[in-house]
């Protein structure tokens, strides 16, 4: 059974720092765009970042300039560095393959709460 698995998530400060990790069973991310949402409570999944095959990424404005998100394919592993994190990036984290045709089934995520 196909796996997606969050982690890296926790407390942080304002204007701090946190390294997420998603690791996938398989070579399921290989030659395909992954993306990161998160989904804050009351509020629907969004997508914030995004990394196509070749390594080019595209952010949400909210994020763009304070995260970035980057793949190991060997490791079947994509990252998402959260810098300058704000309150309102307090969300449950996912990752997960952008194109609808291919999506997997959503891992547990992992939650990331900003606050001082």
């Amino acid at each position: 059974q196909v796996q997606l698995v969050e982690s890296g998530g926790g407390l942080a400060q304002p204007g701090g720092s946190l390294r997420l990790s998603c690791a996938v069973s398989g070579r399921l991310f290989t030659g395909k765009t992954v993306g990161w949402y998160r989904q804050a409570p009351g509020k629907e999944r969004e997508l914030v970042a995004r990394i196509f095959s070749g390594g080019l990424t595209m952010y949400a404005d909210s994020v763009k300039g304070r995260f970035t998100m980057s793949r190991d394919n060997g490791k079947n592993t994509v990252y998402l560095q959260m810098n300058s994190l704000k309150p309102e990036d307090t969300a449950v984290y996912y990752c997960n393959l952008v194109d609808p045709r291919w999506s997997l089934q959503w891992g547990k995520g992992t939650l990331v709460t900003v606050s001082s």
